[in-house]
């Protein structure tokens, strides 16, 4: 009888896979366990949190844990509560606007906190909720604190004082024919209140203001910003006219209306003129003829020693400002004459001795532009105060005038008057024509540099002759 065959026994590899296979298993049915114990949990755990935030949820620090949307809401409008008569004053150093926080609605978003702190935990994704529940029932969650205010409410109390701080750029104008310029504008910058800044400041106060749960006083200034206009000066034409350089100004008070006419017609004539790089300036060239003919009345004139009528009287005012405008720029002055006497016109806003006369063809005023790029000359004639300025536009190369004080060398008294028959009026008539004045010698000294160094230092002397009052007697039956 044969003997039966030994069985072969497992091999190692064989006990190896079998050993993984059931370990696999063995995982697989402790994750599911794990996972349906852990959800269930959960479960449990957000039903008995329904209504509440969960355990851990904080704000700045606070736990708000098993409280409900209503008691974190109610918990910072109580916050705001203590701070609603807290004042800010906005101001720009002149005018005040007064707001409260209440007025403003500033405080804690407490609508929104509340919010926050109850949808911690509570989303559409079950690891991500587990997650965040987790570290908030072990470590804590901790969310930063939410503010408000009514921007429209700032922006309407504000208003009126951002209307009244608001300029609006102007753009350049320059209009250039036949030599002259026609229409000038220069470009000036506007303002305007910053109000991000103004919102950032006022964000940044509300932390400060909330944490000492009593009412404050905030100052916060307005910041007023530069706007500067789309077309400057000096993009508006290629001749160097950019800036002001100087200007010079005078008085006509107590003129008569056709000096008045004159003195404005002959600055008109000058406003808009060009006076080139190194070009010699000459008021009578630049005027033209004076005379009826050109549209001038007569007002009284200094001819020959004498107070006349003439075409034209009044012209001196023009070249008397436009002298003081050039001296005032630092130009370089070629000839510059004094009048006679002393005339009561020049001196309402300057000491004796700042006039220039000039009678065509022989007596001018001339000065050079050596500042390197073209002069714009401005007129402007204030009717109302009888003021008359000078503007020289240009480009400032550096260079600054220094006035000395004048001074009075000698005086002497004025003439007895004078009376004239005038066979026009009628006999026991008076009228005075010319006024009387005292003789005097003075002079000013004038110093200019640039870069540290004098380039001009002149003097200007003014020999005044004594002078009488002129009445004219009526002689006409």
């Amino acid at each position: 009888m044969k003997k039966a065959k030994n069985k072969q026994k497992p091999s190692t590899k064989h006990k190896i896979l079998a050993f993984l296979k059931g370990s696999f298993w063995f995982l697989i049915g402790a994750t599911l366990g794990l996972f349906f114990c852990v959800s269930f949990i959960f479960i449990i755990f957000r039903n008995i949190h329904k209504n509440v935030v969960y355990p851990g949820v904080m704000i700045n620090g606070i736990n708000f844990g098993h409280k409900t949307r209503e008691d974190v809401r109610s918990f910072f409008a109580e916050k705001n509560h203590r701070t609603e008569d807290t004042k800010f004053v906005l101001t720009d150093g002149k005018e005040n606007v007064v707001i409260t926080a209440k007025q403003l609605g500033l405080g804690y978003d407490e609508n929104l906190l509340a919010n926050q702190a109850y949808s911690v935990g509570r989303t559409k994704n079950l690891f991500s909720d587990i997650a965040i529940m987790s570290q908030a029932y072990i470590n804590g969650v901790n969310l930063s604190p939410s503010y408000h205010y009514s921007d429209r409410y700032l922006m309407d109390a504000l208003s009126p004082i951002v209307k009244k701080l608001t300029i609006a750029p102007k753009d350049a104008l320059f209009n250039f024919q036949d030599g002259k310029v026609i229409a000038f504008q220069p470009s000036s910058n506007g303002q305007e209140v910053d109000i991000d800044s103004l919102k950032v400041d006022l964000s940044s106060k509300i932390p400060g203001i909330i944490s000492t749960e009593k009412p404050l006083t905030i100052v916060l200034p307005l910041i007023i910003k530069v706007v500067e206009p789309k077309v400057t000066t000096e993009k508006a034409n290629n001749l160097g006219i950019k800036e002001l350089v100087a200007t010079g100004t005078s008085l006509f008070q107590h003129s008569i209306p056709e000096r008045i006419h004159n003195i404005t017609l002959a600055a008109t004539k000058l406003n808009g003129v060009l006076i080139a790089p190194n070009e010699i300036f000459s008021f009578n060239k630049a005027v033209g003829d004076i005379s009826a003919a050109t549209g001038y009345k007569q007002a009284y004139v200094i001819q020959s020693g004498k107070t006349v009528l003439g075409d034209g009287g009044g012209v001196c005012q023009v070249s008397t400002t436009l002298f003081r405008a050039a001296l005032n720029a630092g130009l370089t002055i070629i000839e510059r004459n004094a009048h006679a006497y002393r005339v009561g016109y020049y001196e309402q806003d300057s000491p004796p001795g700042f006039d220039a006369t000039v009678y065509a063809p022989s007596v001018d005023l001339r000065f050079k532009n050596d500042t390197g790029n073209y002069l714009l000359i401005q007129t402007l004639v204030d009717q109302e105060n009888l003021r008359l300025t000078f503007l020289l536009y240009g480009t400032r190369d550096g260079r600054q005038a220094v006035i000395d004080t004048p001074v009075v060398s000698s005086q002497s008294p004025a003439l007895p008057p004078v009376y004239q028959d005038d066979p026009t009026l009628k006999k026991g008539i008076i009228k005075q024509v010319d006024f009387s004045a005292n003789g005097m010698n003075t002079y000013f000294t004038r110093r200019v540099t640039k870069n540290g160094k004098i380039i001009i230092s002149d003097k200007f002397v003014s020999n005044f002759q004594p002078w009488a009052a002129v009445y004219l007697k009526g002689t006409k039956d």
